[in-house]
């Protein structure tokens, strides 16, 4: 997506998913819509390179005696 969504375009997106958006609500789903879109803009931007998902991660198994 490029650009800001505008409302017009957040109320045929919401209603084609079957959300129909009150009056008056257009504008605050594109403001939130963007501001979500840029978050995970920067988040694809980010180099984890060797760090494993956080589903191999296990709480509580780690080394006790570990110095930080």
């Amino acid at each position: 997506m490029t650009g800001e969504l505008t409302p017009q375009a957040a109320a045929r997106g919401a209603l084609r998913a079957g959300l129909p958006l009150e009056d008056g609500r257009h504008e605050a789903v594109a403001m939130t819509a963007d501001h979500i879109h840029s978050v995970i803009s920067t988040l694809r931007e980010l180099d984890f390179g060797e760090t494993p998902p956080a589903s191999s991660f296990r709480a509580g198994q780690g080394n006790a005696d570990a110095t930080v």
